[in-house]
């Protein structure tokens, strides 16, 4: 029985899918959708055997009527009125830079706060992504007292920032 219709199911492929197919390009214009269509169509025929078994004419009639109904469904529904298709990629999201902003007006308020031995330091550290050895020798220090210099530095900048309400996260 099950190889009986599966054989039937086969010959109305073969027979009818090609101009089937033709049929619903020519209605929609998208061969993908149409390939959908010729499928869906066909599953239904399976699921009903005595379509399998009529004559030609009346299962090719069966199988047109179908897939316009599933056009006509797929233009009705709720996707179609809703969604559109383009050609063009949406704009990515952008960030938000208000909150950057911010930050970078706290931390330059901060370390207005320093003393300048402290602030050129960790300017040069930390913006300038310069080593201790190379902030020594640019202002003329030994090594050990820009490593001081950073940490006691450090230390100010933190306490400005909390004075200003910035706190640990």
């Amino acid at each position: 029985m099950v190889d009986d219709r599966a054989a039937l199911l086969r010959a109305l492929h073969d027979v009818h899918a090609p101009s089937l197919w033709r049929f619903v390009v020519r209605l929609t214009g998208d061969d993908g959708f149409a390939e959908d269509v010729v499928q869906e169509t066909l599953l239904r025929a399976w699921r009903r055997p005595h379509i399998l078994q009529q004559d030609q004419a009346a299962a090719r009639a069966w199988l047109f009527t179908v897939a316009r109904n599933l056009v006509i469904d797929d233009r009705r529904s709720a996707r179609m009125n809703r969604e559109f298709s383009s050609d063009e990629l949406p704009e990515r999201a952008s960030t938000d830079h208000a909150t950057a902003v911010l930050d970078a007006w706290l931390v330059s308020d901060s370390l207005a706060q320093l003393s300048d031995d402290h602030r050129q330091v960790i300017v040069r550290a930390y913006y300038g992504r310069r080593t201790v050895t190379d902030i020594a020798e640019e202002l003329d220090i030994p090594p050990g007292t820009v490593k001081s210099r950073l940490h006691y530095g450090l230390r100010a900048l933190r306490l400005a920032l909390q004075e200003r309400g910035v706190t640990k996260e």
